[in-house]
């Protein structure tokens, strides 16, 4: 009987190290690497050059990215290959030297997490075609793109984990009523057991079962380790993506598709958003900008009437009655807290900072969303790695032509510097 009990202690043992695993594997599938983001960021940014499995402008990035196992290097690269070529590094003036010295585009928005999920998505896929059978026939079975743990594999491990917590407990039941009956066989009083006058045995049942909980060190190590590391990743996040929007997407009062206006009709940006270029905010549009076109091109639509509507127009008289118009409710998607000044026309103009770099694909959403996170951490990695171009930009020759007065002793005042600019104080 002795030894049935410690058989049953052993193999309660082994399951809770299971279970332990499989909380592990848990929260560490998790944290994997997503290459169906690493996919989206690669075909708007990289496709334009590259392919995966032959060589465009740029050479394959399947056979060259396996190859080359340090991601460090290949993050810094991706994200500022300019930088890397200045510093002398031997395997970024190889490349660039083998590729008769043309630069490659600059992508200071793209995160740590971004480059490493294009890494992801690259390397598996090459992975994939290797697997495929000559001619281009499909892929063996089994053989697809990993894009993180599905759900299947995530409830897998949380029913193994919640089984587990099920049969250590039943075990510690047998174990106790086994080691019960050995007492008992050897005319021991067991704890819990109150021997009553009249010389029966009763047992505080509630009691029973919280002692023996709290004596279960297994278990109660198990309960406190998961416990703490659920807390923590659940405070960690929490805290982390507090004030954090990335993704948010209003319904907005009219469907206006950026897709069709800014990626199919090529519009520009600036025609619309005219403020990005000269003032710190980007401007919401005028209707009278929509009239431009909407006076004449698809007046059936229900959307284009909806602008009619605000501006007291009427299709048939084309005539305008203000007493009739009224404002549409925009809604708000990029906002910046107020202790964060941003000014566009310094990005745009000056720095030549494209919209894409930080709105995302806009000329692929049919409902514009808010792409980057606009985190301070965000900002601050884009600020240490965008190169500044300061060749025939006046905004940069008055800066460099005060450093020189500075440099010959002459007298330099704020003014020189911009300090009597509008948006100095006003903003």
């Amino acid at each position: 009987m002795r030894s049935f009990s410690l058989i049953l202690k052993q193999f309660s043992r082994s399951v809770l190290l299971i279970a332990g695993f499989a909380f592990w594997s848990l929260s560490t599938a998790y944290a994997q690497t997503d290459a169906a983001k690493g996919e989206a960021i690669f075909k708007s940014k990289c496709t334009t050059c590259h392919k995966i499995d032959t060589r465009l402008i740029g050479p394959a990035l399947g056979p060259q990215l396996t190859q080359e196992t340090d991601d460090k290097y290949l993050i810094q690269w991706i994200q500022n290959n300019q930088a890397l070529i200045a510093a002398k590094n031997p395997k970024a003036l190889k490349i660039y030297n083998e590729y008769n010295q043309s630069g490659m585009t600059v992508f200071a928005d793209l995160s740590d997490a971004d480059v490493g999920n294009i890494i992801t998505y690259v390397r598996t896929t090459w992975k994939d075609m290797q697997a495929k059978p000559a001619g281009g026939a499909t892929a063996a079975p089994g053989a697809k793109v990993e894009s993180g743990p599905s759900d299947m594999v995530v409830y897998g491990l949380i029913g193994i984990i919640v089984i587990a917590f099920i049969v250590i407990l039943v075990l510690n039941r047998v174990v106790g009523s086994l080691e019960r009956i050995l007492l008992k066989n050897k005319d021991l009083i067991i704890e819990d057991e109150v021997v009553t006058p009249e010389g029966a045995v009763a047992v505080d049942a509630k009691k029973e079962f919280i002692t023996k909980i709290l004596k279960n060190k297994k278990l109660v190590f198990f309960i406190l380790v998961a416990g703490t590391v659920a807390m923590c990743s659940w405070g960690w996040v929490t805290l982390w993506n507090t004030n954090v929007h990335q993704g948010y997407q209003p319904v907005q009062p009219i469907k206006y598709s950026h897709e069709l206006h800014a990626g199919i009709m090529k519009i520009d940006c600036q025609y619309c958003h005219s403020g990005a270029y000269k003032s710190k905010n980007a401007s919401i549009p005028s209707l009278n900008v929509c009239m431009n076109c909407h006076k004449v091109v698809k007046t059936e639509s229900e959307e284009i009437h909806k602008i009619y509507d605000a501006l007291g127009y009427d299709p048939k008289t084309q005539k305008y009655d203000s007493t009739a118009a009224k404002p549409i409710q925009w809604v708000r998607i990029h906002n910046l807290p107020d202790l964060a000044y941003f000014n566009h026309s310094q990005h745009v103009k000056v720095g030549g900072i494209k919209c894409q770099q930080c709105h995302g694909p806009v000329q692929e959403m049919k409902e514009v969303y808010q792409y980057s996170p606009l985190t301070m951490k965000w900002c601050i990695q884009c600020h240490k790695r965008t190169e500044v171009n300061g060749k025939g930009n006046a905004y940069y020759d008055s800066i460099l032509a005060a450093h020189d007065k500075i440099k010959k002793g002459e007298k330099v005042t704020a003014a020189v510097l911009g300090g009597i600019e509008c948006g100095k104080c006003h903003y």
